[in-house]
């Protein structure tokens, strides 16, 4: 852990790979569903589908999420897991999160 000279925590700590606005949404809805579906993501984050993709593949190249591409009946679905890296990626940032907001 990065300490500051003033003794508090460095806000280095942060992951940057979730901190992004649509990203922590995103990492939020997956820790209490998952998987979930592109179209459920896209309605619960408020954005663009090239918007969710971009950042789906961000947090996908992170290791943090898996993307499950099939059918349901002849219409193609995308469900979107969190890793188990995810979530310990994710429970870091929110203690880091605590501990930055308590020092």
């Amino acid at each position: 852990m990065t300490i500051s000279k003033d003794n508090t925590p460095s806000i280095s700590l942060i992951d940057d790979v979730i901190h992004g606005r649509l990203r922590l949404g995103i990492m939020a809805y997956l820790s209490s569903v998952s998987p979930a579906s592109f179209p459920e993501l896209i309605r619960k984050t408020e954005t663009s589908n090239g918007n969710l993709s971009t950042h789906l593949t961000k947090l996908e190249s992170a290791g943090y999420v898996r993307q499950e591409k099939g059918y349901s009946g002849k219409r193609p679905q995308t469900l979107v897991h969190i890793t188990e890296e995810g979530r310990a990626a994710w429970i870091t940032y929110l203690k880091t999160m605590k501990l930055l907001l308590n020092a």
